[in-house]
């Protein structure tokens, strides 16, 4: 007690020492207002809507004062700022064994784009030219990145209105860069093949200076302070971003608070999603290459219907600091470009290790440009897959014949059964936007219905912690499972229907890259073929996709209205 304290008159001490009784007394009864009671009634109905059924009466008095200090911990969590960003203390890798690892962790990629002839730019127009293209006429003098950025610029501008596939233009930002870059090569000065080269963001990842809203109406204004790192290693490849384009609210479909984006085969479709406004932009040719995100989907379906070649990265290889996290252990960032050449192109610039992203993977990238192929080479096929009658059964028998035609071996494989585990995306996505689904501004997006993310983050809530575990336990053998059909059967690429098979469920749920080229025409809009690989096994991917561009030239249809 200090000296101040003992120099109090008695009755003064008397009192404030009932005061503090009855503070306490006070205190006390609000905690125990505080604390949730929970009944034996309401933990059997609890039960029963979790599926826990090895309860007895006796086990269930027991369990509830735990109960009731669980749902404390609960709110208290709940309450918590925690960022968007912030992934987990539990960090998935798709990586089985240290030899899966690439052994070399450096990124390269070509230097130097051939010579062209003059006028290369005549024989199509800047629209359809591919980054190979575009990159031999700036290194050559024969179109500034000035000119071209206005003019994809343009494009954006004048079939937006048809399209919506823009959220935000970055027009200023854009221009300036462009002039930069003429000003570096002028100087003698050459980043590469993506120096100078326009293209466009999808809206989850944070670009300085202009708003970043997830395709959602509740972040409909929000601002991130940084570039994404993908952005970053864009910037320093010499590349220049011309807009942010439209996504599916917080990454499901085609539509957003705008209006939905869509397809320029048929503009009264959606372009799918949630990477709409990448794949609808590439193919209607407004941007030579974008930048699209998948989980579950959103490159390879975006990708199928608008006819553009999308690279699903392996998870890890490519950085999403700064992007969007909706599941930390599904999200992968990926290019989506006219041609599996340029996907490696783009992927060779933002492979680059991050250590900002908890999940990241040391594991570098050193593209080639595809050559002649040898043959014949293995090549995985789910022959039950392809069999039966699906709307892209023609177009998926006749990629089979081309790659016989072309000189690969094909060899019939099964991948393994793939266990109930997708709600491993839903709480993840749940946690990532509890705070959106607490605070009731989930009502504000877009689409309201059971298959939306408003219902699934709410129903995400009564899945049981010990499920989730079991599920990823789960995963864990479905990743050995897989990584058995490639050894056994000799193979480093698979092809399998985009849609017709679980390949793109498991897959990503293993973490292996794909990549998705057109292969046909179906009902007015394009058909896609999808080519899987091995962990960070993406350069022969690149190398068998581009063989059956070159054989078939799919890859050169477009949509006439653009």
């Amino acid at each position: 007690m200090s000296s101040v304290q003992r120099s109090l008159p008695v009755q003064v001490t008397k009192m404030n020492l009932r005061t503090t009784v009855l503070l306490i007394s006070l205190s006390v009864l609000l905690l125990a207002m505080a604390t949730v009671a929970v009944t034996a009634d309401q933990v059997k109905h609890a039960a029963a809507v979790l599926g826990i059924d090895f309860l007895d009466d006796e086990e269930i008095e027991l369990m509830l004062p735990d109960l009731e200090e669980n749902l404390a911990a609960f709110d208290s969590i709940a309450s918590a700022d925690i960022p968007n960003g912030l992934s987990p203390a539990l960090v998935f890798s798709p990586v089985l064994r240290p030899d899966q690892l690439p052994a070399d962790t450096s990124v390269t990629a070509p230097a130097f784009p051939p010579n062209l002839p003059q006028g290369r730019a005549l024989l199509t127009g800047y629209e359809w030219m591919t980054v190979e293209q575009l990159a031999g006429l700036i290194y050559n003098r024969q179109v500034s990145s000035r000119e071209l950025t206005e003019y994809f610029l343009q494009r954006l501008k004048e079939h937006d209105p048809t399209l919506h596939c823009v959220i935000t233009l970055t027009e200023e930002r854009a221009l300036e860069k462009a002039d930069a870059m003429d000003a570096e090569l002028a100087a003698g000065t050459y980043r590469g093949y993506l120096h100078g080269i326009p293209y466009g963001a999808k809206d989850l990842l944070a670009a300085r200076g202009y708003p970043t809203t997830w395709g959602a109406e509740p972040y409909r204004d929000q601002t991130i302070d940084m570039d994404a790192s993908v952005v970053e290693q864009l910037d320093a490849a010499g590349a220049v971003l011309c807009a942010k384009l439209s996504m599916g609210a917080l990454a499901w479909g085609d539509v957003w608070y705008g209006e939905m984006t869509r397809n320029p085969w048929k503009v009264e479709s959606g372009s799918s999603g949630s990477s709409a406004g990448s794949a609808s932009a590439v193919a209607a040719g407004l941007l030579p290459f974008a930048i699209g995100t998948e989980t579950l989907g959103s490159i390879v379906s975006p990708s199928t219907v608008c006819g553009t070649t999308g690279l699903r990265p392996t998870f890890g290889r490519v950085s999403r600091h700064g992007a969007m996290a909706l599941s930390w252990s599904m999200d992968k960032i990926g290019p989506i470009t006219r041609s599996a050449r340029d996907a490696g192109l783009v992927l060779a610039a933002i492979a680059h290790y991050d250590p900002r992203d908890g999940h990241a993977i040391p594991a570098g990238f050193q593209y080639s440009l595809p050559l002649d192929i040898p043959a014949p080479r293995r090549i995985g096929y789910l022959k039950a897959s392809f069999g039966g009658d699906y709307d892209f059964a023609a177009s998926d028998s006749a990629t089979l014949a081309s790659l016989r035609t072309i000189g690969y071996e094909l060899v019939e494989i099964d991948l393994p059964s793939a266990p109930e585990i997708g709600f491993i995306l839903s709480v993840e996505a749940a946690a990532a936007f509890e705070t959106l689904s607490r605070s009731g501004d989930d009502d504000l997006l877009t689409r309201q219905m059971r298959n939306a993310w408003p219902n699934t983050f709410r129903a995400a809530h009564f899945v049981p912690a010990v499920a989730y575990v079991q599920a990823n336990r789960l995963r864990r053998q479905l990743m050995i499972d897989l990584d058995r059909v490639f050894a056994e059967n000799d193979i480093e690429v698979y092809v399998n229907p985009s849609w017709n098979s679980s390949s793109l469920f498991i897959t990503n749920m293993t973490g292996q890259p794909s990549i998705t080229v057109p292969n046909g025409m179906y009902d007015g809009t394009p058909t896609s073929i999808t080519f899987t690989g091995r962990l960070f096994g993406e350069q022969e991917l690149i190398e068998v996709a581009a063989a059956y561009q070159d054989a078939t030239r799919w890859d050169e249809q477009h949509p006439a209205a653009f």
